[in-house]
Order: C-alpha cells, then structure tokens, then sequence
C-alpha cells in the first residue's frame, strides 16, 4: 500500500488540532476532561445510532425518547463512574449519574410501552450494546481519570496519556510503516491494513511508551517502565481489535466513515473506536490485576 502524500498531509493537519484539543482536555484539570469525553460520548452515539439505522431500518422507528434517552442514559453511567471526585456543590456527580440512571431505567421502558405500545426487542438490543460499547467504556475510561483521586492528580493524567498516547502511536506508525512496508493483508474487514503495519505499530508503541515512562523517571525505575510498556501493549493491542469492530460495522452500514467531523479522519467513532475497546481491558488490569 503506497503512500498517500495528499492524505497524510491533510490527516496530519487535522491531527495536529486534535492532538491540541485532546491535550487541553485530558490535562488542564478534571473538568475539562469530563467536557470533553461528554462531548465525545454524545458524538460517538449519534453516529452509532446512524449506523445501526443503515444497518437495520427498523431502528429508524425508535421514537425521540427512546434515542435521546439512551443517549443520557449513557451519560449517567459515565458520572456514575467519577467516583466522588468531581462534586457539584455538596452532591457528586457519581450521585447524580446513579439516581438519574435508575430513573431513566423505570421511565424509558414505561414511555416505550405508552407511546409505542409494543416492545421492540431487537431495536432494544442495538441500544443496549451501544450502551456497553460506547458509554460504559468511556465510562470507565473516566474512572481511570478519577482511580487514585485528587491527591494524586498526576498519576490520574498520567494514566489516561498512557492509554491515549499509545493508541496514537499504533495508529501512526502502523499507517505510516504499513503504508512503506506492509504487504501481508491483515483481515478482509480492512483490506488496507496489514500484519507488518500492526506489528510494528504495537512494538513501536510499546517501546515508544517505555521510552517516556524512562525519562520522566528521576532515575532508572523498571517497574514504572515496565507498566508504561503492559498498558502501551494492552492499549494497542485491544485498540488494533476495536478499529477492526468499527471498520466491520462501516462496512454492514455501506458507508466509509462514521462521521465527517474530522476531515481525513473521519467522524468520532472512526477516531475514538480504539479507545471504545482498549479502556475497558486497561481498567481491568489496572483495577485488578496491577
């Protein structure tokens, strides 16, 4: 697969605004973090909802309540997982995000049954993936941001970088040494990747994010370089399979992007669809294993 001066050029030029917004998002404070991932959220469900419509016609028919419901829905489990470490006032969000989500669990089903009069479960079900693929990943995703709670706020940015920086990397490298290199196809769901691009975009995030963890140690401290380096793996390995599940979905929808928010890169989900998959097996290993 050649190079495409063209396209990298104006890929570059988007990522160079995007890797600015996310920085600002993900390490001037918690706020601007939960701003941006809601954002995002709302983003990634909309173009969801779009393609599971192209995909099945019949979700076309859900009523307003049922799509911006799950919609909210999904952003109750995202507060939900922010702990007590963002607080309104006296109430936290982690509150708000468990009453509102148990009220909108008894309201939305009582608005399907009154206004539809008949329970589609198939249309149910698309809503319920979307629930755990899009907003409970980025919940949890959120949790990470808050695992270690305000006393140690650079532990929290610097773990959310982790994963963020070494879905980048992967996705960088892996186009670019693919691109120059790659002549094994990886999968028939994404014709232009390759198994020399996917190496070596993992190995080179791996080595890449070990190198930092080295660096901004005050001296050589092996355990902190060898956590830097699981995540990169688990990060770029679970994102590699993401890209993957988005890129099958585009193609049952018949479309190439999810989105056209990003020229060059497409829309939320086409950016953020590593990341959908790569939190919630960094969480676990966080959580429980580490």
């Amino acid at each position: 697969m050649a190079l495409n001066v063209s396209i990298f050029k104006t890929r570059a030029l988007t990522a160079l605004v995007f890797v600015v917004v996310m920085l600002v998002g993900l390490l001037w404070n918690q706020w601007s973090f939960l701003i941006l991932f809601s954002i995002i959220h709302f983003g990634c469900w909309y173009e969801y909802q779009k393609l599971v419509a192209r995909i099945d016609p019949g979700y076309l028919q859900i009523t307003p309540y049922h799509r911006y419901g799950v919609m909210l829905a999904g952003w109750c489990i995202m507060l939900f997982f922010t702990n007590n470490d963002f607080d309104l006032g006296r109430v936290s969000l982690h509150a708000i995000g468990y009453w509102g989500g148990l009220l909108l669990l008894f309201v939305l089903p009582l608005l399907e049954i009154l206004l539809v009069q008949k329970i589609n479960l198939r249309n149910i079900g698309y809503s319920a993936f979307g629930l755990i693929y899009i907003s409970l990943s980025l919940g949890l995703f959120t949790n990470l941001r808050s695992t270690y709670g305000s006393a140690l706020e650079l532990v929290n940015k610097l773990l959310v970088f982790m994963i963020i920086g070494s879905i980048w990397i992967n996705d960088t490298m892996a186009y670019l040494l693919g691109s120059m290199f790659g002549k094994t196809p990886l999968t028939s769901i994404s014709p232009k990747k390759t198994w020399e691009g996917t190496i070596a975009g993992i190995l080179s995030s791996i080595l890449i994010m070990g190198a930092i963890g080295y660096f901004i140690s005050s001296e050589l401290d092996w355990e902190t370089i060898s956590q830097w380096m699981i995540i990169a793996a688990i990060a770029s390995i679970a994102g590699t399979f993401g890209d993957l599940l988005q890129s099958k979905l585009k193609r049952m929808a018949n479309v190439k992007d999810s989105g056209h928010i990003m020229p060059g890169h497409g829309g939320f989900l086409d950016r953020f669809d590593s990341l959908l998959l790569a939190a919630p097996f960094v969480w676990i290993y966080v959580v429980f294993i580490r």
